[in-house]
């Protein structure tokens, strides 16, 4: 029964938000509530879990998209992301301009966690698209493909790393096969899913205040460099932080590196250096400067909202223990440890909305598989690492994220982010599979 309670409110939540048109905070909020019941809590224990995780989400994501939102507005409005977007046009030419979009989000998600990726693309996403003059998510899309996939394979990224911890595996080899995993799968469920559209179909009304639609001239624009440069200040600063706790893990820099590698503070400190770089030397002034951050601020409050609802009934259904309800039916299959890993993550991804939570419980699950079938512990983080990946949908806050900044229909949001994390899925249990059979 608590998978079919799990349906009865996902279809409530639809019939809420598409057919009656409430707002998706309130309609996520009740739905939330109804099911925490259904389940088996009580109302208090219901109100109590959706505040939970209403407060966890937005502690973890408060700092990053805030800042994220301060950075990209600065950005945008000093003219340094049409700097980067037309450097960018120009050295690749407008036919392969979702190439270079790709590769910027492949290198930088390597480092960000995939929130903070988004809020520092998403200004360059949307300047990139309208100086090459393709809709907003022929570019959008890859870019967002290549950061959702770093995020579920790679290390130092918290799921690839916790799971990492379970199965005892190397994180070195395990960065190395994730990358060469994930470069197929961001090829796949990006730009090519992306010729599966017409051209009308990838258009996109941009939320107000999230882009500058003003055209800078020369001189107004500050330089590629200084650019790149802000943009990239939390990218340096995280990728800091693994470098050291990779390579020197008893290092008295350790603290020094966590604390700089903190995704709140790199992007804090980057918003400063750009109120510099991007602001004061410049010529603008401070109130000008002030007032950008404000109407950032402005522009992303109801999406905060959104993304908390989200967690609020994600953590419905883990406090309800649905997780261990979905492990208990996985238990004493006779397939494949990597299948298996991969299966088990799959469906408690798509009924949890966490990827964290599935991967780990997955994890827990398949563990023991890896001695007693001498199957590649590496192998089987990323196995379990892309099951976590598929189909997210109206229960994970990815999927509000996802749908808010680019301003999309549930429908719309179905068929593109949860399509394409769940080809991206497919096609990494596909490379595991292949990586298996040489190794």
């Amino acid at each position: 029964m608590p998978i079919v309670y799990i349906c009865i409110g996902v279809a409530l939540l639809l019939l809420l938000m598409v057919v009656f048109k409430v707002n998706a905070f309130i309609s996520l909020v009740i739905v939330g509530l109804l099911v925490g019941v259904m389940e088996g809590m009580t109302p208090i224990e219901a109100i109590t879990s959706v505040t939970s995780g209403l407060g966890g989400t937005l502690g973890n994501l408060v700092l990053v998209i805030g800042f994220g939102g301060m950075l990209g507005k600065l950005m945008a409005d000093s003219g340094g992301a049409q700097r980067i977007s037309t450097t960018l046009v120009n050295a690749f030419g407008k036919k392969r301009v979702q190439l270079a979009a790709v590769l910027t989000a492949f290198i930088v998600g390597i480092a960000l966690f995939f929130e903070t990726g988004v809020v520092v693309l998403i200004p360059l996403v949307f300047t990139i698209a309208a100086t090459a003059g393709v809709p907003i998510l022929y570019i959008g899309m890859p870019v967002i493909a290549a950061l959702i996939t770093m995020h579920g394979f790679v290390p130092p990224h918290p799921g690839p790393t916790a799971v990492a911890g379970v199965y005892n595996a190397n994180i070195g080899k395990t960065l190395l096969y994730g990358i060469l995993i994930g470069i197929p799968a961001i090829i796949i469920s990006g730009p090519l899913y992306t010729k599966t559209f017409k051209k009308e179909e990838l258009e996109v009304k941009i939320p107000k205040g999230l882009f500058n639609p003003k055209q800078f001239t020369e001189e107004e624009m500050p330089s590629f460099g200084i650019s790149v440069f802000t943009a990239l200040i939390p990218v340096i600063l995280i990728a800091f932080q693994a470098i050291v706790e990779i390579t020197m893990p008893e290092s008295s820099l350790i603290q020094t590196a966590k604390f700089l590698g903190n995704p709140g503070i790199a992007l804090l400190i980057a918003v400063i250096v750009a109120m510099f770089t991007f602001g004061l030397n410049r010529g603008k002034k401070m109130p000008e400067i002030m007032n950008s951050i404000t109407e950032s601020i402005s522009s992303i409050a109801m999406i905060l909202l959104i993304i908390g609802a989200g967690g609020a009934f994600k953590q419905v259904l883990i406090d309800s223990h649905v997780d261990k309800y979905v492990a208990h039916l996985m238990e004493g299959s006779t397939m494949s440890p990597l299948i298996l890993a991969w299966l088990i993550a799959a469906i408690l991804r798509v009924v949890l909305g966490s990827a964290t939570v599935a991967g780990l419980t997955a994890a827990g699950i398949a563990a023991p598989l890896v001695a007693s079938a001498h199957v590649s512990p590496e192998l089987m983080v990323l196995a379990t690492g892309a099951g976590s990946m598929t189909f997210s949908h109206v229960n994970d806050a990815g999927f509000w994220i996802y749908k808010e900044y680019f301003n999309l229909s549930i429908g719309k949001t179905i068929r593109t982010w949860s399509v394409m994390v769940t080809i991206a899925s497919l096609v990494g249990l596909a490379g595991v599979l292949i990586i298996n059979m040489f190794i």
